[in-house]
């Protein structure tokens, strides 16, 4: 009779066996996706001063097209005359050719992207980032460079919507698995850039040897994650509520009340209506405004301000200064991104307006030198990343939580157009600051 009873207790186990195993797939699985999605637009920000330099050496050296290469050990100056060894084009450039992109998908697709099913999507971008490290790798003029940041920012973009709104199909965990996921990307391109670069390897091998991220990209997409049956992989979606799996188990533990009060009919009647995707943006507008906020002032400071909080008398050079800035704050990113199973943040607004501080702060610095030396600029970097990650995952976990199951899918998407708005903006703002800086 025990050997019965133990034979028969097998099915339970092994499904409780199994659940464990898919959940922790699902959440390396979400990991991965953000490290590898958000990778290239990293390393194309951390690249954007070595892509400039080159450009600019080709212009004034050279007629004859060349790999980017970069000296990266000289300090020699673009602007010698100037104080802050200013390239003759803002790094706003590379940011905006890489949110513009980004910004146009976010503002379009959530309202067609559903006609497009997942697996067709993560195979595109998959395609746009190996094609991006593949242009700017080989770019001999500025178009080509810029035109490789721009697929860059392509994959990056629909990515984020894509994978966002994926989330919906799996517990709420995996939102905390893509934030320090995307994290993980920042560390990991900057740290990588900066890193092979210190130690020798031209920026041009470098972007090569980065070719493997996009096929990690597909593996974990399509080998690593155990997604429900409900997931529209490979056919267009079938309209209904998309419910969690968490959610799921509560629904099914209480299937008799529920009876009782709703139907599936009434939770679902198809595709959202323009006037219920209105309400829904209404209700985001509370979360996309201070993201929005948070992004503009950590993307003036990373783009319009980094390239100008220059100290010539230390043993690192311009563009070595520039990419460790960029890394730092890519560590505060991963440390606050990951901090969601530890501290949950509502009050968003508080995010924003100590981003704005430290734009500010950092502002006045650049006008005015009262900074010692880049050690100091390297913690407030790095204090800057910290609010910035915050406000990201924090912003997308309340979406999830207080969304229901009807908008869920579309709010997730919709939302994330708050930080790339608020980086296309400081792209444009970063212009007329890097013009008089540079004119003194």
């Amino acid at each position: 009779m025990e050997q019965a009873a133990s034979v028969n207790a097998d099915p339970a186990q092994r499904s409780d066996s199994n659940g464990r195993c898919s959940k922790w797939r699902n959440w390396t699985g979400f990991w991965l996706l953000g490290l590898c999605n958000n990778f290239a637009y990293v390393v194309m920000l951390s690249a954007a001063h070595d892509i400039l330099k080159k450009q600019a050496s080709a212009n004034t050296t050279s007629p004859t097209p060349s790999p980017l290469t970069v000296d990266v050990q000289a300090g020699n100056s673009s602007n010698s005359s100037s104080p802050y060894d200013c390239n003759p084009v803002s790094t706003a450039a590379v940011l905006l050719a890489d949110i513009l992109p980004t910004l146009l998908i976010k503002l379009a697709a959530p309202c067609v992207i559903h006609k497009l099913p997942y697996g067709f999507r993560v195979l595109f971008c998959a395609l746009m980032a190996a094609t991006s490290f593949l242009l700017v790798s080989f770019s001999s003029a500025m178009w080509m460079s810029i035109l490789g940041v721009i697929f860059a920012s392509i994959s990056a973009g629909l990515g984020e919507l894509s994978f966002l709104s994926l989330t919906v199909y799996f517990s709420r965990d995996v939102l905390g698995a893509w934030g320090s996921g995307t994290g993980g990307a920042g560390v990991a391109g900057a740290f990588l850039y900066s890193g092979l670069t210190q130690v020798g390897l031209s920026p041009q091998v470098t972007l090569q040897i980065m070719l493997v991220v996009p096929f990690a990209l597909l593996i974990s997409y399509f080998f690593l994650l155990a997604p429900p049956p409900t997931l529209p992989q490979w056919r267009e979606k079938q309209y209904a509520a998309v419910v969690s799996e968490e959610r799921q188990q509560l629904m099914d533990d209480s299937e008799e009340e529920e009876q009782g009060e709703s139907t599936p009919g009434n939770r679902s009647s198809g595709p959202l209506t323009p006037k219920e995707k209105l309400h829904v943006i209404r209700g985001l507008m509370r979360f996309v405004f201070p993201l929005g906020l948070v992004y503009f002032a950590e993307y003036f400071i990373n783009q319009g301000l980094m390239e100008l909080l220059y100290f010539p008398n230390v043993f690192l050079s311009h563009a070595e200064q520039y990419r460790w800035y960029q890394t730092l704050y890519q560590v505060g990113v991963l440390v606050s991104r990951s901090s969601l199973c530890c501290i949950k943040i509502r009050k968003l607004w508080a995010l924003s307006l100590l981003q704005v501080v430290n734009a500010l702060l950092l502002l006045l610095a650049v006008r005015f030198h009262f900074l010692p030396n880049p050690w100091t600029v390297f913690a407030i970097i790095l204090y800057e990343g910290l609010l910035g990650g915050a406000a990201y995952v924090n912003t997308f976990y309340f979406i999830s939580k207080e969304s229901e199951d009807r908008h869920r899918e579309f709010a997730m998407a919709a939302a994330s157009v708050g930080d790339s708005l608020g980086i296309a903006l400081a792209g444009l703002a970063a212009f007329p600051v890097h013009r008089y800086f540079c004119s003194l």
